[in-house]
């Protein structure tokens, strides 16, 4: 299922023959030019240049084509909210190495040095200085260590998940965009040939009334009928234009240079497949594989493991530490000045009494356990309620399609009705243009039954955290009954008038 894109643009004068004059002309002084001063040993490089320019200046880049699934690759590199759900990831990755640093032993140094300018008769030197590096290691934290570098594993993993929601949130987008613009494209198609039919009935019945067989009232109601027609062309245009923009915003293209330049061309063409996936498999699916449920399990499991954080405190902390000191000696009678040597030692932390803060930060995390267990209850309430809703809508497409191709038959019938009983003296050009505007109408709406089928696919596998092919909603695309596009049953007649 792939469309077409490309912007429309007013007629202009054919120009090509003196274009064409000119870039000879200019071709033949630069090749002068160059075998000038290739008989003098050198080419100066603009001449080169302007050579290229007057050969190729007329080689225009074509902008690239997609199909739906090469559109949603480029989107997953490009679009700006994954981008940013991937730095947020890398940030993540951030975070679990800090917490990783618990394990390994760190270095710290500190010191000082001070003299004091003014003292009472005493025999302590005035200097007084300490410098020291220190190892230290966590030999018991009461289980905060772990848990800590638990709740950086967690957060990784949970902006993963959030990251393959994003993922598969733009995928349902772009897929949308491409429908969309499938659809756009297609009416836009069905006005013009619209436009077309009514404007040559106009000049039929003109030539009528010229050879006095028609009155002036078929002109008139002719003529109504095509000024109708024309801003529902000026309409469907538009609305291909916007969803071209859209899409290019998926894309992550910027328009602001030049918003009227098309960026990119969409391939092929509105389909329409017959595909009836399973409601019980699509609830499971989405119950084990939605990255917003895993995302709110995670949550649960975060508030677990802070929990224990928040406990450790009430433990005793117990470090090892050995380095080096340098230290000066005040007192001349207990030793020298300098003094240096290794240490090490035993730092151990007990809070016996803290005021109850360890008992509101556990309260709080509890707390936050309990709304973080009703989140993901929540979230798998939405979720099925989100497949059942996409699942209807794609039934519900599929009733309207059928409903619609039946009208269209029945408007075809009808025009070809209007049609022999205004040959036959039993009709008036009045049905002829209503039954055409008939067939026009349903026409469009069966086009939008298919868009909106095509749009209930792209939402019902988002629903279930997955691709369209990995449900199979693809496998029966191309069927014999289905081997007819939409866009050939759009078509309007060629003819008003034919049998």
């Amino acid at each position: 299922m792939v469309c077409r894109v490309s912007s429309e643009a007013e007629p202009s004068p054919d120009l090509s023959v003196e274009s064409g004059v000119v870039r000879v002309s200019m071709q033949a002084i630069l090749r002068t030019l160059v075998r000038k001063h290739r008989s003098a040993g050198q080419i100066p490089i603009f001449i080169v240049a302007l050579l290229a320019i007057g050969l190729f200046g007329n080689v225009r880049a074509e902008p690239p084509s997609y199909e739906i699934e090469q559109g949603v690759a480029l989107a997953d590199a490009q679009n700006p909210e994954i981008i940013i759900a991937r730095k947020k990831v890398e940030a993540a990755r951030g975070g679990l190495i800090e917490a990783r640093s618990g394990y390994l032993p760190s270095v710290i140094s500190s010191g000082f040095a001070d003299k004091r300018q003014t003292q009472t008769s005493t025999r302590l030197r005035e200097e007084d200085y300490n410098a020291s590096v220190r190892a230290l290691e966590n030999v018991y934290t009461g289980g905060a260590v772990s848990n800590q570098v638990g709740i950086a594993e967690l957060i990784v993993e949970k902006q993963r998940c959030q990251l393959e929601e994003v993922r598969n949130k733009v995928a349902m987008d772009v897929r949308v965009g491409f429908n969309d613009v499938l659809l756009n494209r297609a009416k836009v198609r069905v006005r013009e040939n619209s436009v077309r039919v009514l404007d040559e009935e106009l000049k039929t019945q003109e030539e009528r009334l010229r050879a006095g067989i028609v009155g002036t009232l078929n002109v008139r109601r002719a003529q109504v009928a095509l000024d109708n027609e024309q801003p529902e062309l000026a309409n469907a245009k538009t609305q291909l234009t916007n969803s071209y923009l859209r899409l290019g915003e998926l894309f992550g293209i910027d328009f602001r240079s030049n918003p009227d330049q098309p960026r990119f061309e969409v391939a092929g063409q509105l389909q329409y497949a017959a595909l009836h996936p399973d409601l019980n498999e699509c609830l499971g699916r989405a119950d084990v594989n939605r990255a917003e449920i895993k995302a709110r399990q995670i949550d649960v499991a975060i508030e677990d493991r802070q929990y224990r954080v928040d406990r450790s405190e009430l433990l005793p902390h117990v470090q090892l530490f050995s380095g080096y000191e340098v230290y000066n000696e005040r007192d001349p009678v207990v030793g020298p000045e300098f003094n240096h040597g290794y240490i090490a030692g035993v730092n151990a932390t007990w809070h016996l009494f803290d005021g109850f803060a360890t008992k509101g930060r556990m309260q709080a995390t509890h707390a936050r356990r309990d709304a973080a267990v009703a989140a993901l209850e929540a979230a798998r309430r939405a979720v099925a309620s989100e497949v059942r809703s996409a699942f209807l809508d794609l039934q519900q497409g599929e009733n309207v399609l059928e409903t619609e191709t039946k009208s269209v038959q029945t408007a075809d019938e009808s025009l070809e009705i209007a049609k022999t009983n205004l040959a036959a003296g039993l009709g008036t050009q009045l049905d002829i243009l209503q039954a055409a505007a008939d067939v026009t109408r349903t026409r469009t709406t069966r086009l939008s039954a298919i868009y909106l089928h095509n749009v209930a696919l792209a939402r019902l596998s988002r629903a279930c955290g997955s691709t369209p092919e990995a449900l199979d909603f693809a496998s029966n695309r191309l069927k014999p009954r289905n081997e007819k596009q939409a866009l050939d049953l759009a078509q309007p007649p060629a003819k008003l008038t034919q049998q």
